[in-house]
């Protein structure tokens, strides 16, 4: 990325947002990313001609970092030339998309549900680099908030999200179930469910159908049963008070800890990619209502989460 300026740069501080888009710059597979849009873009031959597919989506991708509506969308871009370069809308008489050019790409990406091929492109590239082995999945999910207010045309609460219990306290919203590699912790499968949906009831959703072993945490109990998720060998935390009542002086209860505590060991990577969506990307309420807008949006993120937990080896090959 060049850098900014009008002829100079008064800066020689590098931010970590500058950091930031630098590395997902070199890791994000652009070209093909806009193959899969590009079918699908409009090809107007009458008016002023559209911005560039890469542009869009360049600026669709700013936003789920960030977590910009359309309209801050179109004001980040007016007010951060670090946007506008990421973009490459950084020349002096360029004109920059509104907020509803901004909203039409994102439906567009809606109406032919690309998040989902954006999600297996990248998938298919970290399996080409050798980062995805696919040999076991591990299993879990997330509960994501929903705003619960009535204040609304409607009256009500968005009627697709659910209230559910975690512990003692009530959440509404709903739950974005993943299945991620055992050795790379990568995603390569999400579904999203209303948040009253039980874990065990999507396990064999999350399966990709060539691992020998699958992991869950003990809310997965009794999954071996089900025909869905049959293939794989299962290995399940045990239940939080059986666990407790362990005697680790009696031999086959130390046996039983030390096997629940490497479970746990590999189970642990399922959590890197909530993490990264909660946490890095700042994600931790859905921007709209119903599920079918929100999967989107949660699909998109976890495909940008890959690249991100695997910029550094993605990285180094590239070098």
């Amino acid at each position: 990325m060049k850098q900014l300026g009008f002829g100079f740069n008064l800066s020689t501080k590098k931010t970590r947002k500058r950091e930031f888009l630098e590395e997902m710059e070199h890791v994000v597979p652009w070209g093909v990313l806009v193959q899969v849009v590009d079918p699908y873009y409009s090809k107007a031959k009458t008016g002023r001609p559209p911005f560039p597919v890469e542009t869009m989506l360049r600026i669709h991708y700013l936003q789920q970092w960030f977590g910009l509506s359309d309209p801050a969308m179109e004001e980040a871009l007016h007010d951060v030339p670090l946007y506008r370069e990421f973009a490459r809308l950084d020349g002096a008489t360029e004109r920059l998309p509104d907020e509803t050019t901004i909203l039409r790409f994102r439906h567009l990406l809606e109406k032919h549900n690309l998040a989902v091929d954006m999600l297996r492109v990248v998938n298919d590239l970290l399996g080409y680099k050798g980062l995805m082995l696919r040999s076991g999945t591990a299993v879990d999910a997330t509960l994501i908030a929903a705003p619960s207010s009535t204040k609304n045309i409607e009256g009500e609460r968005d009627p697709e999200m659910k209230q559910s219990k975690k512990g003692n306290n009530y959440y509404f919203g709903m739950k974005a179930h993943i299945g991620v590699d055992m050795a790379s912790g990568l995603v390569h499968t999400v579904v999203t469910t209303p948040g009253n949906v039980s874990d065990i009831n999507m396990a064999g959703a999350l399966l990709h159908g060539d691992e020998e072993v699958a992991f869950g945490d003990a809310g997965y109990q009794g999954v071996h049963k089900r025909p869905e998720a049959a293939g794989p060998t299962w290995h399940v935390a045990m239940r939080p008070g059986k666990r407790r009542l362990l005697n680790p002086f009696i031999e086959p209860d130390f046996i039983a800890e030390r096997a629940e505590k490497m479970k746990a060991s590999i189970r642990a990577k399922v959590e890197h990619p909530f993490r990264v969506l909660k946490r890095q990307f700042g994600f931790t309420k859905v921007r709209y209502r119903g599920l079918f807008k929100n999967t989107g949006q949660i699909v998109t993120l976890f495909a940008l989460a890959n690249l991100w937990m695997a910029r550094k080896q993605l990285l180094e090959t590239r070098g």
